[in-house]
């Protein structure tokens, strides 16, 4: 097997980092969507520290302050945010 050359191994490692940092941009765009939506509902939350997608439109959120939060959309396609 020949050796890869410095380039293409430059060219696999800059394609993996652009693709983390797309997807930490969505993530971060992701928690303040989820922050804007419980503070909606009129639910505390000081910060979300941490987020878990089930499926789409449904998600898990963990707030700085203990609150925990499922967050979806239902049938009639409107927001629900329950405490847990």
């Amino acid at each position: 097997m020949a050796p890869r050359s410095p380039a293409f191994l430059f060219a696999v490692l800059a394609a993996t980092l652009g693709s983390t940092a797309v997807l930490a941009a969505d993530d971060a765009s992701m928690v303040r969507d989820l922050k804007a939506t419980i503070a909606l509902q009129g639910l505390p939350c000081d910060e979300v520290i941490d987020a878990k997608r089930n499926a789409d439109s449904d998600y898990l959120a963990t707030c700085k302050d203990g609150h925990h939060y499922h967050v979806f959309v239902n049938a009639q396609g409107r927001v629900v945010v329950e405490k847990q």
